[in-house]
């Protein structure tokens, strides 16, 4: 080994991001003290005050210090708009800058994976994973779970316009419910949040921070991967990176184990020549493993955001208007840690059927008593509300793909948002929905004006152009490394790289389909899932003697 590169050593487990997915399993591969675990990540700690505070994620989101700064290719769907992508670069991923909503998804999805083909992903599979880790507020049943390390707490606010709201939905036919995550989430709620008092709970506070004293766990922030090495029989035997710009290698004697996100797996197994040819040939990278899925499947929700002046009522877009009114609202957080400043960036849900066609609830409303014309510009200087809506199970799907074999360079991000016609019929009857809601009795008293897309917009056609000129990522990217039963999947149902020995991915990377909802949860209960079998999978390779000692 050249004298310049640093030598990490040889580990049983390397496992590559410590977002969501990476933090439970260095936590739970870690537990047992004969597995030496290696963590990397590229980003930095996360000791900046902003990940902490919740509304901290307007200076996290778009900041070098906690976000990868990606891109979309500008979208036909979107009328050639291109997006801005966070993704988190720091200890806890994406669960340092996200919504902080904890969402598990309806049981219909996970049956799905498992009529799929896929074993032990349905539902009644997943649902002990979710309530292992879960620490619920109030609940310990069998449906949540109270000790896990997600901890899981109502939100610290009160608006009389959202509670009106949910009144609307009533009225139209959306029920009231206390829950979001017994397996069926029709209806509306205020979002369940993993806060703790107020501040933002991480899956580093939860998963990472508690065990990072133990000896066989290290972890090394500064580390960016570069590709994985391949050994003679094809198997995944070393990380190639650089920590702190300085290259490096870390070896595996066990196994490696990608839990860098929808964005950065696909991207490193195509670095490392594992992909479809026609995508690595136009880089420059020899193909090694003929993977042609890699990088497909990208599905994400787009929020169509409708906006809607109101009176007689009294929004954010107020409150946080002046020099006094950000004072009261910084005091209210310094005393009692609620407030404004303790929202998630949505406070009420409603899950809801555009089409009564649909089985189960096919959108999500995110509603937020503020208005802006686009994340990260200020506040409307009129009192406003919107809902934000999503098709919660797309047809489009778009791509990540390499452009370069350098790892610093970003990928190319194709969402293909709107790009089917039922996606745009969604579109449309998905504004329906929202002008039904807020024509109802329950609103009248505010005076609702429709503000965006605007009242005159009224055909199908007209409606989905207006979906992509006012609709965004809701951050929910998923699917690039598909998990399935066949043999043109990324990873079989055990997370393994087909074709790779050695090499699993475990995170929203493998969902074949998204969850209908928020998918940090979903997230972290497939690292939980892929732990269990990694443990097995070393277990049942051991000697009957020594599989025994080690136990679970």
């Amino acid at each position: 080994m050249p004298g310049d590169v640093r030598d990490l050593g040889a580990w049983d487990y390397v496992i590559v991001g410590a977002g969501s997915a990476g933090c439970v399993l260095a936590n739970r591969l870690s537990a047992d003290p004969d597995m030496k675990v290696l963590l990397l990540e590229a980003g930095g700690r996360d000791d900046y005050i902003w990940i902490h505070i919740p509304v901290g994620y307007l200076y996290c989101m778009g900041n070098p210090r906690t976000d990868w700064g990606f891109k979309t290719a500008p979208e036909a769907g979107l009328n050639g708009r291109s997006l801005a992508y966070p993704r988190g670069r720091v200890l806890g991923g994406c669960s340092a800058i996200n919504g902080m909503i904890y969402m598990r998804g309806q049981a219909r999805d996970f049956d799905g994976w498992r009529q799929a083909g896929l074993e032990g992903w349905g539902w009644d599979d997943v649902l002990p994973l979710f309530r292992r880790a879960e620490d619920h507020y109030e609940l310990s049943d069998d449906i949540h779970g109270q000790g896990g390390e997600t901890r899981v707490e109502q939100q610290r606010l009160s608006w009389d316009i959202l509670d009106a709201v949910r009144d609307a939905c009533e009225e139209i036919g959306i029920p009231k419910v206390d829950d979001f995550n017994r397996g069926d989430n029709f209806g509306s709620s205020y979002f369940h949040v993993t806060q703790r008092g107020g501040i933002r709970w991480t899956a580093a506070k939860g998963f990472l921070k508690p065990v990072a004293g133990r000896p066989n766990l290290k972890v090394v922030t500064g580390a960016q991967a570069r590709r994985i090495v391949l050994g003679e029989t094809g198997r995944a035997e070393a990380v190639e990176l650089t920590v702190d710009g300085v290259p490096a290698i870390a070896r595996a004697n066990g196994e490696i184990i990608l839990s860098a996100g929808a964005i950065g797996s696909p991207q490193l197994l195509e670095l490392s020549g594992i992909g479809d040819p026609k995508v690595l040939g136009k880089t420059g990278i020899e193909t090694l493993v003929e993977a042609p899925s890699v990088g497909g499947n990208l599905q994400d929700h787009l929020q169509i955001r409708t906006i809607f002046k109101v009176s007689n009522a009294v929004t954010l877009n107020e409150r946080a208007g002046s020099l006094f009114g950000k004072a009261r609202i910084a005091l209210e957080y310094a005393l009692s840690r609620s407030g404004p400043m303790s929202m998630a960036p949505s406070q009420l849900g409603v899950f809801a059927r555009s089409d009564p066609a649909f089985e189960t609830a096919n959108v999500e409303f995110h509603v937020q008593p503020l208005s802006l014309d686009k994340f990260g510009e200020p506040l409307h200087p009129f009192p406003a509300i919107t809902l934000s809506v999503c098709n919660l199970r797309p047809e489009s799907r778009g791509s990540v793909h390499v452009v370069s074999p350098d790892a610093a360079a970003h990928p190319e991000i194709r969402p293909n948002y709107l790009a089917t016609a039922g996606d745009r019929q969604v579109a449309a009857d998905s504004i329906r929905l929202a002008r039904k809601v807020m024509a109802s009795d329950a609103m009248q008293a505010f005076s609702p004006r429709e503000h965006l897309p605007g009242a005159l917009v009224r055909s199908d056609e007209d409606l989905a152009r207006a979906a992509g000129d006012i609709g965004t990522t809701i951050f929910h990217p998923v699917g690039t490394c598909r998990m399935g039963s066949d043999e043109a999947s990324v990873v079989d149902a055990r997370l393994n790289v087909r074709g790779v020995p050695g090499l699993r991915v475990a995170d929203a990377s493998v969902m074949p389909t998204i969850t209908s909802g928020n998918t940090a949860a979903p997230t972290m209960m497939i690292a939980e899932k892929a732990a269990e079998m990694i443990r097995a999978d070393r277990r049942a390779a051991m000697p009957a003697g020594r599989a025994a000692s080690v136990g679970g």
